[in-house]
């Protein structure tokens, strides 16, 4: 039988932290990622979410983040995609972490977004997560930059892009849902981010280069 790595190669690349193990969702996955999700990610009300999904009926997040995770999976192309990875802590699933680019043969820029449950906030994972998908892209794929944004008020995603060394990058206002936020942007080169002290480590990223059309 064809393994499922040779179809979508992908599924093999692993990244791996001191605490954390990040790999791409597979549909075994979905039903851990729901129950993360479930059990609270943010105060009511208080979405830090463009589109915000968490504040749908209880009972149809689960379908809609499966849908979600299709159609990143069905339109991703090396000239526009959305890798969604997992983020296991202690062998439990904890949140997610997207790294994505269009054009990025010419533009060589990442773009990045995320979500931890509760239980687990305020112990460094966030940036940890970010800085593993920032090193990747910079030293694995040869990114020029990585951007990211977050709503002025949003301290705890501002504060995690503080940490590794991005810099602000321009205020715009947009429409979340029915509500209108004021979005902080912010830009990371590999001259200005803070390198960790430890050492990221990959697994499977030639087969997921090709794939990607990165060489």
């Amino acid at each position: 039988m064809i393994p499922m790595s040779s179809l979508w190669p992908l599924y093999d690349l692993h990244l791996t932290t001191p605490r954390l193990e990040l790999r791409p969702v597979q549909d075994q996955d979905l039903p851990a990622a729901v129950e993360a999700a479930l059990a609270g990610i943010h105060p009511p009300g208080k979405s830090p979410f463009s589109t915000p999904w968490t504040e749908a009926p209880r009972d149809e997040i689960g379908a809609n983040m499966a849908r979600w995770h299709w159609k990143c999976r069905s339109e991703f192309t090396p000239e526009a995609w959305s890798l969604l990875f997992g983020i296991w802590h202690e062998g439990r699933f904890v949140g997610c972490q997207d790294v994505g680019a269009r054009n990025f043969a010419a533009l060589k820029t990442v773009t990045t977004g995320s979500w931890l449950t509760q239980s687990v906030q305020g112990r460094g994972l966030g940036a940890e997560m970010r800085a593993a998908v920032v090193l990747w892209a910079f030293d694995w794929l040869g990114a020029d930059v990585a951007e990211s944004e977050a709503a002025v008020w949003n301290s705890a995603s501002l504060g995690v892009s503080r940490s590794l060394g991005y810099e602000l990058n321009g205020i715009t206002r947009k429409a979340w849902g029915t509500k209108v936020e004021t979005l902080q942007h912010v830009r990371l080169t590999p001259e200005t981010l803070k390198r960790p002290e430890w050492k990221l480590k990959v697994e499977g990223h030639e087969p997921a280069a090709k794939f990607l059309h990165v060489t």
